[in-house]
């Protein structure tokens, strides 16, 4: 059996291409014996036993069991220098495509269906000479583009990317709308079908917005400030839907809680510490109240960390100041990682229901296998 294999696209960062290709191979298990993924630009350096990949292709092997597939998964990493090394000649023109190339043609003799992930809108990868559109052509791929928001931000973002693709000869089969707002789902894909009506793109709809996605876990805050999580570790995947700074009075900030709030709260106020620490313990307030991002110099008290501790609320310790740790906190887009089994049973339950994966499938192209010749 000759291998299929679709491109995931976007036009842009953080419109759900690692959701969308989480979904896809969930989807594509049950109907393939063999699905492969590859990322052939990873921006985002990770060691997975290792291995040096790309965050999100070691995401899928992790959750899909690729562990034997690692090594081609991510062809081409962009980590510290290489893009200076590339501009200076030591690393040949055309290394990059060769060796996505060479990884996706045995990955395709390895599979049934592969799913070839790009990296943020269709220039990214252009200052190597390999930018997604260039790679969806090289690789025989039909294109699937993942957009988000609403109908004319979907437009406009669509239309900047199409040029592109289409000046490198890559065939965008569909546009896949992504975080839709769910009380305006058919009205915005009913707009969307009537512009696009005529040209050579399907239009459907993927996943509703959802703050349980979009939200970050305890275990992604620990991660984005490189700093342990202490207490309830069973916490970790918790997901944290509100974030609220400890500064008025300790009544009040308990009082104003909202549901799986992290409260911020510095080193020096003892008595809202050891109140959450307390509360912690209470079913009806634990509901509420996540964990503690603890900022500042200066130490907690004696007391007061003993009785943090003995309560095992979760909490992070920072030295910054409540400013710097708050901005941090609030303007980070959060990813999936390997330890958020809800969100990650969440997706391929929801996908079940939202992505119509025999259209997906029809797209996807039968072509001949790949040589290995470079332009």
């Amino acid at each position: 059996m000759v291998c299929k294999k679709i491109f995931i696209a976007a036009t842009g960062q953080h419109c759900g291409k690692t959701t969308i290709s989480l979904s896809l191979m969930h989807l594509a298990k049950k109907k393939y014996a063999r699905v492969g993924f590859i990322k052939p630009i990873g921006p985002k350096l990770f060691m997975l036993d290792g291995v040096e990949m790309d965050m999100d292709a070691a995401l899928i092997a992790s959750i899909y069991g690729l562990e034997d597939d690692r090594a081609l998964m991510s062809p081409v990493v962009i980590g510290r220098g290489y893009t200076k090394k590339f501009l200076a000649g030591e690393i040949p023109q055309s290394a990059p495509l060769e060796n996505i190339i060479r990884a996706c043609r045995e990955l395709e003799a390895r599979n049934d269906f592969l799913i070839i992930e790009g990296s943020g809108h269709g220039g990214v990868g252009s200052v190597i000479g390999i930018n997604n559109a260039q790679i969806a052509k090289a690789l025989n791929a039909p294109v699937i583009m993942v957009a988000s928001g609403g109908v004319g931000s979907v437009i406009d973002a669509v239309q900047l990317n199409l040029p592109l693709f289409k000046q490198e000869g890559a065939d965008v089969k569909m546009v896949l709308v992504n975080k839709l707002i769910p009380e305006l789902r058919q009205e915005t894909l009913g707009y969307l079908d009537k512009f696009f009506a005529g040209r050579s793109q399907l239009v459907a709809g993927a996943f509703d917005y959802s703050r349980t996605l979009a939200n970050p876990t305890l275990a992604d805050l620990s991660n984005l400030l490189k700093l342990p999580l202490h207490g309830d570790q069973h916490a970790r995947s918790r997901i944290i839907h509100n974030i609220q700074l400890g500064a008025a009075s300790s009544q009040r900030v308990i009082d104003t809680l909202q549901d799986s709030t992290l409260l911020i709260t510095t080193s020096s106020r003892d008595e809202l510490i050891v109140t959450a620490s307390a509360l912690y313990n209470i079913p009806a307030y634990r509901k509420k109240l996540a964990g503690l991002v603890i900022p500042g110099h200066q130490a907690v008290s004696a007391i007061s960390q003993k009785i943090l501790d003995d309560s095992n609320i979760p909490y992070i310790k920072v030295e910054r100041t409540t400013a710097e740790v708050f901005t941090t906190l609030r303007e980070h887009v959060s990813k999936i990682t390997a330890e958020d089994h809800e969100k990650i049973d969440l997706i391929k339950h929801t996908a079940e229901k939202v992505l119509n994966f025999e259209t997906i499938d029809s797209l996807a192209s039968h072509q001949r296998r790949l040589r290995l010749k470079v332009a």
